[in-house]
């Protein structure tokens, strides 16, 4: 049996200083952050949140195991793996699983696979896609509770959040993804949280996470599937370097704001519109785990407001294709380079992923059925000539209103063949802090995607659990329950 870790949970007394007094960096402020945080710590709105979020990204993850991309993840992953390590590691919805290590690349890819899952938006990061698999294969390889898995979750969730708000939306200009680089260090103090380790030990975890955190965009030129790998990557990259940290390995001081730290080393030039404050501003008592968007559509979190507006448009105004004759779509600045160009391209996507990251595409496809679902990410969809012939007409403008990076904003302008023009905007991306899903709506996402794999009575098992974990239901349990 695998040893058993107890993290080191405790309350802050009102007799502590506060951390800003008490750490000379980021690292250190992160650091004792999680060191002084406890379940109990944790308000009751953070702790639901957490679960449904939890919950809708296990529901991506078995949706995902119905895409070819994931049986090519986990063909790959078997062919690595040692047969004498056994497969104690739980692969959400497929059976046998993997060894532990491999089972947490998988589940992040499943998790991500699908561009389903939830958006912290000032931060431009999918941080559930690494904390998840973190969090739920260290807490069940050690036998922990579900109360020290949520926690561990909401650490890593926290930290993510704040380091992309921080960069101020500057890794998607310098062609990062921030999902897979800043996922490294939220998860080495996820990780960190759940093994046990001393504030010393978790600062220097994210010195180690320095150099191992990586993921690029330029997926984007080609629909590669490199972008499905990045947040499970991330969760091994983090629960490596907290592991060396509590074995004495010793990590770079400055992690975050040191020369050739985080921010600079990535940023370049755009460094200077850095606001390096973010990062660890209202740390533990302004929870960015409620700010996570949960994802209405399965596209791109920045193509939300146009697609939500096209088809608003088509549903009030009854729009049949050949009564358009321009589309003109008024996004912020800042995105144009992912969803937007290079144009020829955006409006002939080949892939599901080049579909999800098409402002054409999706503009054009909510237009003409009124919708975006995973149907329409189907190549059968993207090859459809009605909806191609319509991206042919579609164009984008720049926003001078934009509200990006706190909203991903989006307008639609319709000239129809009579000449009129029709145009409806959504300054806020559905889904958002300030207009975000209810509980009730992210429960019918999870079902919705869940039962593509699994019976609906299996879901609603596993629904119990997650909403549970702060209840009796271990993550042994759990996991036990996401088995294939």
């Amino acid at each position: 049996m695998a040893e058993r870790v107890t993290p080191i949970f405790r309350k802050v007394t009102e007799q502590e200083a506060p951390l800003h007094e008490k750490a000379a960096t980021i690292a250190e402020t992160y650091a004792a952050f999680a060191n002084r945080s406890s379940f109990e710590t944790l308000p009751d709105s953070t702790r639901e949140r957490a679960k449904l979020l939890m919950l809708d990204a296990i529901g991506i993850a078995f949706a995902s195991t119905q895409y070819d991309f994931a049986h090519r993840t986990l063909s790959g992953l078997r062919a690595l793996s040692d047969p004498t390590e056994g497969n104690a590691g739980t692969v959400i919805g497929i059976s046998p699983g993997l060894p532990w290590r491999d089972a947490i690349v998988a589940n992040g890819v499943l998790v991500h696979g699908l561009d389903f899952d939830d958006t912290h938006v000032e931060g431009v990061v999918h941080a559930t896609a690494s904390a998840l698999p973190c969090a739920l294969g260290l807490a069940s390889r050690f036998d922990l509770d579900g109360r020290a898995l949520l926690l561990g979750y909401v650490v890593a969730v926290e930290i993510a959040c704040r380091l992309g708000t921080a960069a101020k939306g500057g890794f998607h200009k310098a062609g990062f993804h921030p999902t897979g680089l800043l996922g490294a260090y939220s998860c080495a103090v996820g990780a960190g949280t759940l093994l046990g380790l001393t504030e010393a030990q978790l600062a220097h975890a994210q010195g180690i996470a320095l150099s191992l955190g990586a993921g690029t965009l330029e997926f984007l030129e080609d629909g590669a599937w490199t972008k499905r790998l990045h947040p499970g990557w991330a969760a091994l990259s983090g629960i490596t370097a907290a592991t060396l940290a509590k074995n004495g390995f010793e990590g770079a001081r400055q992690a975050y704001e040191g020369r050739h730290g985080l921010y600079r080393a990535h940023l370049g030039a755009l460094f200077e519109g850095c606001d390096l404050t973010l990062a660890t501003a209202g740390l533990s008592t302004i929870w960015q785990t409620e700010a996570v968007a949960v994802k209405p559509l399965p596209a791109c979190h920045l193509t939300h407001a146009a697609a939500d507006a096209a088809m608003i448009l088509s549903r009030t105004h009854d729009l049949a294709a050949d009564r358009i004759a321009r589309v003109e779509v008024i996004v912020p600045r800042e995105i144009v380079p992912v969803v937007c160009e290079p144009a020829a391209q955006k409006k002939r996507p080949t892939s599901p992923y080049e579909a999800q990251f098409s402002i054409p595409y999706i503009v054009a496809a909510a237009l003409i059925r009124q919708r975006f679902t995973l149907a329409d990410i189907e190549p059968a969809a993207i090859a459809d000539t009605a909806v191609q012939a319509l991206a042919e007409r579609v164009c984008y403008s720049i926003d001078p209103n934009s509200p990006y990076p706190k909203y991903f904003s989006g307008e639609v302008v319709v000239t129809l063949t009579d000449g009129r023009t029709l145009r409806h905007r959504e300054q806020m991306n559905r889904g958002c802090a300030e207009r975000p899903l209810s509980a009730t709506e992210i429960e019918a996402k999870f079902h919705a995607n869940a039962t593509r794999a699994i019976s609906s009575a299996r879901a609603e098992r596993i629904r119990s659990l997650v909403l549970g974990l702060d209840d009796g239901v271990s993550a042994r349990h759990l996991s036990a329950g996401l088995a294939g």
